[in-house]
C-alpha cells in the first residue's frame, strides 16, 4: 500500500489550491483564508467560502466557482463594510436593491479590468438565473426589482446584457426605470470608482423609485440636503403650485440659498467630503450610529416585507389537544411496529452518539490532596503506617455544558408516506439518546390548518381582496415533546405525526422564527435547532396573490439574522431537497432510510466542535480599491 506523503490527491485538489492563490491576489491582502463548503459562497471578514467542487468538476461548474471567487476576492479589495452599513437603507425593498446594485458595481470593477475575470463574473450569474424561473414571467409583480435593476446597471457599467434567463425580467422593469429614473441612472456610469459618490447617488434612485418610504430619518435628514433629481419634478408637474412652492421654500430654507436653477452635485460633494472627513474618527462613527434601529426581521418581519393579513386563526397546540387518547396509543402502536423494522440501524448510530456525549461527560478526579472528599481507596496506607496523612479527593469541572437541541420538522404534505415515518421514528429515538446523556429535547412540528387557504383568505375575500396581502393561511405549530417532559411522557403525542390529515402546507420561515423563539427563553447555556424539511416553502393562497419568491425570501431573511446574529446554532437537513443553497451548516439526502445517519453525523460534529464563541460580525478596519 502506498505511503501516506505519496497518497494520491483528488483531482480538484490543485484547482482549489490554484483557486486560493488567486483569491488573495486579488483581494490585495496575503491574510485572506478561503474554504470550500456547501451552502450559499460568502465572504465574513478575511474568510471567504466558495462551493465545495464536485470531485470531477465539468467546465461550467470550475467557471461559476471562479465567478464566485472573483466576486469575493473583489469585495475584499473594493467594499467598505462601515461606509456601506452607513449608505445602506435599514430594511425592506430598498436594502435589497441597494445591496444588488452594489455587488453589480464591485463586480462591474473587475470584469472592465480583466477579460478572463469578466467571463467568469458571467459564468455566475448565467448560474444565478439558469432555474429559469424567470425565463417566461409576464407581470412586474413576479420579478424582484433588485435583480432586474443590478443587471440593467451591470449592463451600463460594463456593456454585458442580461441572460437570456433574466431577460424577460429586465424587459418587464426596464421602461418603468427608465422613465422614471433614466438620468438619475445615467449619473452612476461614471461613478463606479468611488463607492461613497456611488452609494449616494444610489440612494437618490430609491427615493426617484419611490422607495424613499424604506430609509430611516437619520438616513433622510443626510440626504434631505440633495435638490429633487429632475425626474421627479417632471413626473409631479400635474401637482399643485402649493405644493411646489411649499417644496422649494423648504429646499431654500435648508440651503439657506434661494437660488432656483442650483443643482445638488456641489452640496452632494462637500457631504461626501464631510463623510469621509467622519469615517476616519471611531468616536464620530460611533456617535452616528444611534439612528440605525435596532430591530431584525424575527421581532419585525413586516420591516423586512413580510406582512401577514391575519394571525387570529394561527395556532401553537400541544399534540393532544389534536387527538383523543385513543387514538394516540393506536398510532403509538403503528409506530412502534416501523420503529422494530428500524432499530438495528438506528440505534447503532444513536449508540455512537451517546458514546460521544458520554466521554465528553465522564468524571475525573484530582487525588493526594489536602482537602476535599475523603479518598477510601487509600485508606489501607493508613493501616501500615499510622503516622501517614490522610489522602483526600476533589472532583474536576466537566468541559460539558448544558444543552438543549430542538428538532423541527416539516410536516407538509409531501412528507406523507415514508418520510414523515422515518422522521417520526429518527426523532423518538434521538430524543431517548440524549436524554439519556443528560441533553434536554424539543421536538415540534410545523404546517397549516387548511389547504390552499384558511380563515384567513376567508377573511381577504370578504374584505375585498386588498392588493399584497402577505401570507393568507392559518399556522399550526405543534408542539410534540417540550423540552422539560421526559420521553416517557411525551412518546405518544410523538405517533401523532402518523395521522391521516394532518400533513398539509408548509411556511418554513415563521416556524424557525418560532422554534428560535421558544430556544432562546430556554435557560441552557447552549442550543442547538435543527430543521428537518424536504422543500422550499410552499402555501398556493399566499403564492397566488404574492411574488412566487415571497416565502422563499422570508426563509432566506429568517435563516440570516439566525445564522449571524444569534447564539442558537442551527442545522439543516432536507430530504430529497437541497437545502444547502439556504443554510451554511447543512446536508442533504436522497433516501429517507439516511436520515438517522445524517441526524447523529450533524450531532456528533457538534458536540465535538465544542460550543462556539458568541457571534460577531466583522467589521474591517479598511478596504483597498483594485489597483
Amino acid at each position: 500500500m502506498a505511503a501516506g506523503p505519496n497518497r494520491k490527491e483528488s483531482p480538484a485538489e490543485p484547482f482549489k489550491r490554484v483557486l486560493g492563490l488567486c483569491v488573495r491576489a486579488i483581494a490585495g491582502d496575503g491574510e485572506v483564508q478561503v474554504s470550500y463548503a456547501p451552502g450559499k459562497p460568502e465572504i465574513d471578514g478575511k474568510l471567504v467560502q466558495l462551493p465545495e467542487p464536485s470531485r470531477l468538476p465539468s467546465r461550467k461548474e470550475v467557471a461559476v466557482i471562479r465567478g464566485w471567487a472573483d466576486s469575493l476576492a473583489l469585495t475584499a479589495a473594493c467594499h467598505d463594510v462601515k461606509l456601506h452599513n452607513r449608505l445602506a437603507p435599514r430594511a425592506g425593498p430598498a436594502r435589497a436593491v441597494f445591496e444588488a446594485v452594489e455587488r453589480a458595481r464591485i463586480e462591474a470593477l473587475g470584469a472592465n479590468r480583466m477579460p478572463g475575470m469578466a467571463s467568469n463574473l458571467t459564468a455566475r450569474i448565467e448560474d444565478q438565473y439558469g432555474h429559469g424561473r424567470y425565463a417566461e414571467i409576464t407581470e412586474r409583480a413576479d420579478a424582484p426589482l433588485e435583480d432586474a435593476l443590478a443587471l440593467m446597471v451591470r449592463e451600463r457599467l460594463t456593456g454585458s446584457g442580461p441572460p437570456d434567463s433574466a431577460k424577460a425580467m429586465v424587459d418587464l422593469w426596464r421602461p418603468w426605470i427608465e422613465e422614471r429614473a433614466g438620468r438619475t441612472l445615467a449619473k452612476l456610469d461614471k461613478l463606479a470608482d468611488d463607492q461613497a459618490t456611488f452609494g449616494r447617488q444610489l440612494r437618490d434612485l430609491l427615493r426617484v423609485l419611490d422607495l424613499s418610504d424604506e430609509l430611516s430619518e437619520g438616513e433622510r435628514e443626510e440626504g434631505e440636503d440633495d435638490e429633487q433629481d429632475p425626474e421627479s419634478g417632471d413626473q409631479n408637474a400635474e401637482e399643485t403650485s402649493e405644493g411646489q412652492d411649499g417644496q422649494d421654500q423648504a429646499s431654500d430654507e435648508q440651503r439657506g440659498e434661494g437660488e432656483e436653477g442650483e443643482t445638488s452635485e456641489t452640496a452632494q460633494d462637500a457631504d461626501a467630503d464631510q463623510f469621509e472627513a467622519d469615517a476616519d474618527g471611531e468616536e464620530m462613527a460611533e456617535a452616528r450610529e444611534p439612528w440605525r434601529p435596532n430591530f431584525n426581521v424575527l421581532d419585525n418581519p413586516e420591516a423586512f416585507g413580510y406582512k401577514v393579513f391575519n394571525r387570529s386563526h394561527d395556532e401553537e397546540v400541544s399534540a393532544e389537544s389534536l387527538s383523543t387518547p385513543d387514538e394516540l396509543e393506536r398510532l403509538r402502536t403503528f409506530l412502534d411496529k416501523e420503529l422494530r423494522s428500524l432499530q438495528g440501524a438506528v440505534a447503532r448510530l444513536a449508540n455512537r452518539l451517546q458514546r460521544k456525549l458520554m466521554a465528553q461527560q465522564n468524571r475525573a478526579w484530582d487525588f493526594d490532596l489536602e482537602e476535599g472528599t475523603l479518598d477510601a481507596a487509600r485508606l489501607p496506607r493508613i493501616i501500615v503506617d499510622p503516622m501517614h496523612p490522610l489522602s483526600y479527593k476533589a472532583e474536576r469541572d466537566a468541559d460539558f455544558r448544558d444543552t438543549v437541541v430542538t428538532l423541527l420538522l416539516d410536516n407538509s404534505g409531501s412528507m406523507r408516506g415514508r418520510p414523515i415515518m422515518v422522521a417520526a421514528c429518527c426523532a423518538d429515538l434521538l430524543a431517548r439518546t440524549l436524554e439519556r446523556c443528560g441533553v434536554k429535547v424539543e421536538i415540534l412540528g410545523f404546517t397549516t390548518r387548511a389547504w390552499k387557504g384558511g380563515q384567513a383568505r376567508e377573511a381577504w375575500l370578504a374584505a375585498g381582496k386588498p392588493p399584497n396581502p402577505g401570507r393568507l393561511n392559518d399556522l399550526r405549530h405543534i408542539i410534540y415533546k417540550p423540552a422539560d417532559a421526559p420521553w416517557r411522557r411525551a412518546k405518544r403525542s410523538l405517533a401523532l405525526m402518523m395521522r391521516e390529515g394532518l400533513l398539509k402546507e408548509n411556511i418554513d420561515g415563521e416556524a424557525l422564527s418560532w422554534a428560535h423563539r421558544r430556544l432562546l427563553a430556554r435557560p441552557e447555556r447552549r442550543r442547538i435547532l435543527m430543521m428537518i424539511s424536504d422543500g422550499a416553502p410552499v402555501d398556493d393562497s399566499t403564492l397566488s396573490v404574492n411574488t412566487g419568491c415571497y416565502l422563499e425570501r422570508h426563509l432566506r431573511q429568517v435563516i440570516e439574522e439566525i445564522e449571524t446574529r444569534s447564539s442558537v446554532e442551527l442545522i439543516a437537513i432536507g430530504i430529497g431537497h437541497d437545502v444547502t443553497r439556504y443554510y451554511r451548516r447543512a446536508v442533504t439526502i436522497t433516501d429517507p432510510s439516511e436520515l438517522a445517519g445524517a441526524m447523529t453525523d450533524k450531532l456528533v460534529e457538534l458536540f465535538e466542535e465544542g460550543v462556539p464563541e458568541p457571534h460577531r460580525l466583522p467589521l474591517p478596519s479598511h478596504r483597498r480599491k483594485l489597483q
